[in-house]
């Protein structure tokens, strides 16, 4: 079966969200289990298909009773009690979670006392004030909810999908996909593939010469809930998390072309289109192609006899025909790439193999940490990495903060870690509190101590421009800090970042010589596009770094990759691309040793 471990974890996250709402807290003890469980089918190197109940009961975080679940879920497919949840808790009521200071207790007071199980219907209750009538509902709470429904557009008709719900989704259904004999390729496309941060559906694409098993395989997946249409080239389908999914079918002869058409955008495309049309040729989702009968050239390639094929197999043949570089996906939004890519001037963008070190990890010694320092440090080496930082989270927070102490003990280790291992270099550091007037955790002298500091912002998220503005300025500047983490404090899709004046933010930074992060945790991706341009122009140095609470997050590099791509970051303003002499020579400037 394609994907058992992947949708194995992807049904145990659903249990946990479910049984968080049906219990009305995150900290109920079968919530963990399946949060446990989903992070243990992760790591998982074995198919759990192959694995007996027995079996999957001793591996660590998965139980008897979730065991028995994996493995209802292998031999019918699906699972009872998900199915019992799900009847109680439909999609419209779980979308409530989405709205900024409802949390599950409140969101089942909703429902059981006013029958509220949809965001439309909470904005109803907001007006006709039965929401302001319920216990804790003050006038502050009232106001907090009606601005966070209309800052994150949680009633637009045509509300925007979160990255970190989509691209799980299409990497779910092109693995399936690629399963099945009959599909020579699979991608996804669309905004999704260009990475924007949210997207309006996921465009999924098949090359192949038999449709009919490819559109059966597909119309039996899990996630589907029900079937828009279908036909020889397209079906649209909608998941039972409400996003929409369209699968184009195209013959394998022109995935290239295809690809090209569907990721988009429709204005580089449109560019695309007439450097064609200025070499006398024609551009669609078919082929690059030249017409013998030029007053009526066909509408594609595949009923055109007239075609002679120029390109079509490849994107990279699609753009070397136009005379130009190959241009990223995560480029294509027609702001200059197109002059660039035909002048041979597209910088060096980072791939997530030009990362030499992860700059921002946790371990178990935070509150919210999964796996020890020595598992954790060895999956960095084994992905090739030359150096990381621990950076566990700092006594001022006050559920996951590590004591001076520990983070001494902690340190000793590292220190004895690194030279029994030999093949990584380990920085010893934590992650920082930003409090409301700039100052951090910890004094001074204990600071300078440190080999590597990321502050960020974790509280206080609703004052003034200026106020952040001046408590983010206050770290940067800071010597001992190297490093701001995930500068809005976004998660997106569920709250906004905080209202920064950008511009002195990031002369204080280059001003400074302290980094800014690039949060490759998909509800994060912060610092946003447009920050990190700017940043680039006026100065500054980047870290893409993970974020990673437990072994398995450390693959979110890639996604931090791309998120520079999108932003045409140059890959040597990225700190960690560097070699570790070059970066330790720069650290060691920055900290002014």
């Amino acid at each position: 079966m394609a994907g058992t471990n992947d949708e194995g974890a992807r049904l145990l996250d659903e249990l946990a969200t479910l049984t968080e709402l049906d219990e009305g807290s995150p900290n109920a003890f079968r919530v963990r289990a399946y949060q446990n469980a989903e992070r243990a089918v992760k790591g998982l190197s074995e198919d759990v298909a192959g694995l007996s109940a027995t079996e999957l009961a001793k591996v660590k975080g998965i139980g008897k009773s979730i065991a028995g679940r994996i493995r209802e879920y292998v031999d019918t497919g699906g699972i009872g009690k998900l199915e019992e949840l799900r009847a109680q808790h439909p999609a419209s009521k779980l979308a409530l979670l989405e709205v900024p200071g409802l949390g599950p207790k409140t969101v089942q007071q909703l429902d059981d006392e006013l029958g509220i199980r949809s965001v439309e219907a909470l904005v109803a209750g907001l007006e006709d004030g039965s929401v302001a009538g319920l216990e804790g509902m003050g006038t502050k709470t009232i106001e907090n909810l009606r601005d966070g429904i209309e800052q994150l557009g949680l009633t637009s008709k045509d509300r925007r999908v979160p990255i970190a719900t989509a691209l799980p989704l299409a990497e779910r259904i092109v693995a399936e996909l690629a399963a099945v004999d009959a599909a020579a390729q699979v991608a996804y496309a669309g905004s999704l593939r260009r990475f924007r941060e949210d997207i309006g559906d996921v465009d999924v694409l098949v090359a192949t010469d038999d449709p009919g098993p490819v559109r059966e395989a597909f119309l039996a997946m899990n996630d589907i809930a029900r079937t828009i249409g279908s036909g020889d080239t397209k079906t649209s389908v909608v998941t039972r998390d409400g996003v929409q999914v369209d699968l184009r079918l195209v013959p394998p002869a022109s995935f290239g072309a295809a690809l090209v058409y569907f990721t988009g955008s429709k204005a580089h495309n449109i560019r695309l289109r007439q450097r064609a049309i200025d070499r006398g040729w024609t551009l669609n989702e078919y082929a690059l192609a030249v017409h013998r009968d030029d007053a009526h050239p066909g509408p594609g390639v595949h009923d055109d006899r007239d075609a002679e094929v120029v390109a079509a197999a490849t994107e990279q043949d699609i753009y070397a025909a136009l005379e130009m570089d190959y241009v990223p996906p995560e480029a294509r939004e027609d702001d200059g790439e197109v002059e660039l890519s035909a002048d041979g001037a597209l910088p060096d963008l980072v791939e997530v193999a030009d990362l030499r070190g992860d700059l921002h990890d946790h371990t178990d010694l935070s509150g919210d940490g999964r796996d020890p320092l020595e598992e954790l440090v060895a999956a960095g080496a084994e992905r090739g990495l030359e150096y990381l930082a621990i950076t566990d989270h700092a006594e001022d927070l006050r559920i996951n903060g590590v004591s001076r102490e520990g983070m001494l003990e902690q340190r000793s280790a590292l220190r004895e870690l690194e030279q029994e291992r030999g093949d990584i270099a380990l920085l010893h550091g934590a992650e920082l509190n930003i409090g409301l007037d700039g100052s951090l955790d910890y004094d001074d002298e204990f600071l300078a101590g440190f080999d590597w500091l990321v502050a960020s912002v974790h509280s206080y998220f609703s004052r003034s421009v200026e106020e952040q503005t001046e408590r983010v300025i206050a770290a940067i500047r800071h010597p001992s800090v190297t490093a701001i983490g995930h500068l809005t404090g976004r998660m997106i899709g569920s709250r906004p970042g905080i209202e920064l004046d950008v511009g002195r933010v990031l002369d204080a930074a280059a001003e400074a010589g302290t980094a800014i992060e690039i949060n490759a945790a998909l509800p994060r991706l912060d610092a946003p596009v447009e920050v990190i341009r700017e940043g680039e122009r006026r100065g500054c140095t980047f870290v893409i770094s993970t974020d990673a609470h437990g072994v398995a997050d450390l693959d979110r590099a890639r996604f931090g990759a791309a998120q520079a791509r999108r932003a045409r970051l140059p890959r040597d303003r990225v700190a960690n691309t560097w070699e570790l002499a070059r970066f330790q020579d720069w650290l060691a400037g920055l900290r002014g040793a």
